[in-house]
């Protein structure tokens, strides 16, 4: 018996490259398929000499070749972040429907499991709070962030109709505000946003009155949810996210005194559309997977500044 086969997509991004050191760690094969778009390959350098791990180059938007056996697929490509598919929405839309209808269909051919990455962003601006996976959500399909929200809608429709009437095995995960190692400065979130300002000596800008709220799950903590989920055998959308919800005032006064400068906020007009509330209930993955977030915030964001501080510095 050789060793289990995993394709993941946007392997070269922010999660996609923490999902190929979790699976190379649990003593997989891992292929990596990036377009680097958004990703890079500094997130996967210190794997190109496994003999367990490979990469191509590829947009799964087009065309998805894979020689050889699979078992499963993580499909995580896509622009995640308000700057890149605000900058990229035609590609947003693209990866979300054509590239989850090729991985769907390779998934198909090899007889393989595959998990795709959905978002909390289908809820859009929540009108219930936290959000459970049996609300609809809140969305503007024509708003400047309906080309992401309603990619992600679309692929989990899609993964869905080829679970029911192709009997394929396929995994839901909705993401909730991930942060880690290896995300970059310049994506736009308000993570990477203010830590990046912090680090520079430049005022800390928050959009709209700081009274709205995030809730932000460490990116190891989030891995071993998207393991935990992808092992079993549980078909329907799951919300996986840490359920400690902060104001984004509030996170900029932590961020302030993590990184010990005494920058002032600056207010800036809320971008349309933008949420107003995030939180996951996540009883569902408690009660199907057996997980929650162990990481607290302050534990987490230690790896994460010293990452971006030492990422500056070599600028």
């Amino acid at each position: 018996m050789g060793k289990k086969r995993i394709l993941i997509t946007g392997g070269a991004g922010f999660l996609g490259s923490h999902l190929c050191d979790r699976f190379i760690a649990e003593d997989f094969h891992v292929i990596a398929m990036d377009n680097l778009i958004t990703g890079s390959l500094d997130n996967i350098e210190h794997l190109m000499g496994l003999k367990h791990f490979e990469y191509h180059e590829s947009d799964v938007s087009k065309f998805v070749h894979v020689p050889g056996e699979l078992d499963y697929i993580l499909h995580f490509a896509s622009p995640a972040s308000p700057i890149d598919y605000l900058k990229m929405p035609i590609q947003t839309l693209k990866v979300g429907s054509l590239g989850t209808h090729n991985l769907l269909g390779l998934a198909k051919a090899k007889s393989a499991r595959i998990l795709v990455a959905s978002t909390s962003e289908v809820y859009g601006d929540p009108i219930v709070h936290p959000q459970n996976e049996d609300y609809w959500g809140n969305v503007n399909p024509v708003g400047p962030r309906g080309v992401y929200d309603e990619a992600k809608r679309f692929q989990e429709a899609i993964t869905m109709a080829y679970h029911t009437f192709h009997q394929l095995e396929t995994r839901i995960i909705r993401i909730f505000n991930t942060y880690g190692p290896r995300m970059r400065l310049d994506d736009g979130r308000v993570l990477p946003a203010f830590i990046g300002q912090a680090i520079r000596g430049e005022d800390l800008t928050i959009f709209g009155d700081g009274s709205q709220t995030r809730s932000f799950c460490y990116v190891d903590d989030l891995v071993e949810g998207i393991f935990r989920l992808l092992m079993s055998d549980y078909p329907y959308p799951v919300n996986v996210g840490n359920p400690d919800e902060i104001t984004i005032k509030q996170f900029a006064d932590e961020i302030i005194k993590l990184t010990g400068t005494n920058q002032k906020v600056v207010y800036k007009p809320l971008p349309q559309d933008d949420p107003k509330q995030r939180k996951p209930d996540i009883t569902r993955a408690r009660e199907i997977l057996k997980w929650e977030p162990k990481y607290s915030r302050e534990e987490g964001l230690k790896p994460t500044y010293a990452f971006f501080k030492n990422k500056i510095a070599n600028l």
